[in-house]
């Protein structure tokens, strides 16, 4: 990456609701982005005028190009997926002979989603501390809690993290390199487990961990499960650190609802196989996890209910 970063091109794959709020800050910054369908290929090309409303009630806008993967034969860039994680096999075989010596940024959260892409020339992952939700196709709210880290994952080198991080880094959307990027994913999926399976339960936003004593209580135990696997994995985390993080996020996201609340009920796939699921699968014992993994599995059952499809026996 040695272009001006206002003559790079910025590939997002996954027109959802980072995606597009990305895209956004981006061209309002001077540079180049480009929404790519990360579950759709049509062969389609259009400009949309997407909306987005701030923290501040500030509203900022941009003309975006919507495109198809299948209309470019290479990526020269740098691109960044953006799409739900469970599509990462599809893509990384789509992305494979399109790629070239591009970097590959996964703003993606859960355990192992980088897997499928480990063969890539140059990997690095986001932990992403900001929440996003749509309005409609072309009007979303984002608020941003913190700087989002980037940090390598396998290729590339130090010049390179500083290269993308400042082509990604805007006054809207801010990201900074971070040298300990696993430790992070870690204390981000371990919250997220909470979020994305006590939410979707209780048919409810963000705000109920700071809001609520039991809510916060049934948290801190999930928390504990998951510390004591994260331990096993050689990830040193402690419990308050991780709970303060926690309500950081609540507070911060109070009134939005979690990703997983908002793709159940548009009877799409959820990501718990990487939160809660993937942790469980981990654990050395079945008693260490019980809280985690049931939780897993209701969300499972749930948006398999919401989309129709309800194990049954015969």
């Amino acid at each position: 990456m040695t272009t001006s970063e206002h003559d790079e091109t910025v590939f997002i794959i996954g027109a959802g609701a980072i995606g597009k709020v990305l895209a956004v800050c981006l061209s309002n910054d001077g540079k180049k982005a480009v929404l790519l369908r990360g579950s759709v290929d049509n062969g389609k090309t259009h400009r949309e005028n997407i909306r987005v409303t701030l923290a501040s009630q500030e509203i900022i806008e941009a003309e975006v190009t919507v495109d198809s993967l299948s209309n470019y034969r290479k990526l020269d860039g740098l691109v960044v997926l953006c799409n739900k994680s469970y599509g990462n096999a599809a893509l990384a075989d789509a992305l494979r002979h399109k790629i070239g010596h591009s970097p590959l940024v996964l703003l993606q959260n859960g355990l192992g989603v980088e897997q499928p892409f480990m063969n890539f020339p140059a990997v690095y992952r986001c932990v992403l501390f900001v929440t996003s939700q749509p309005v409609s196709d072309t009007q979303l709210t984002f608020k941003p809690v913190a700087l989002s880290p980037i940090g390598r994952i396998s290729g590339g080198d130090k010049t390179s993290l500083g290269d993308i991080v400042g082509l990604l880094h805007t006054p809207h959307f801010g990201f900074r390199a971070e040298p300990d990027i696993q430790t992070l994913i870690w204390k981000k999926a371990i919250a997220n487990t909470v979020f994305n399976s006590v939410c979707p339960l209780l048919e409810t936003d963000n705000g109920i961990f700071h809001r609520n004593p039991q809510a916060l209580q049934i948290a801190e135990s999930i928390v504990s499960e998951c510390l004591s696997v994260a331990e096993e994995q050689g990830v040193h985390l402690g419990l308050a650190e991780v709970m303060d993080n926690l309500l950081l996020i609540s507070r911060a996201s109070d009134g939005q609802l979690i990703s997983t609340l908002q793709d159940i009920r548009n009877h799409r796939p959820t990501e718990i196989a990487t939160l809660n699921l993937a942790i469980a699968g981990m654990a050395s014992t079945e008693q260490a996890v019980i809280q985690t993994r049931l939780l897993g599995q209701l969300i499972l059952l749930k948006s398999q209910i919401a989309a129709g499809k309800e194990p049954m026996n015969h």
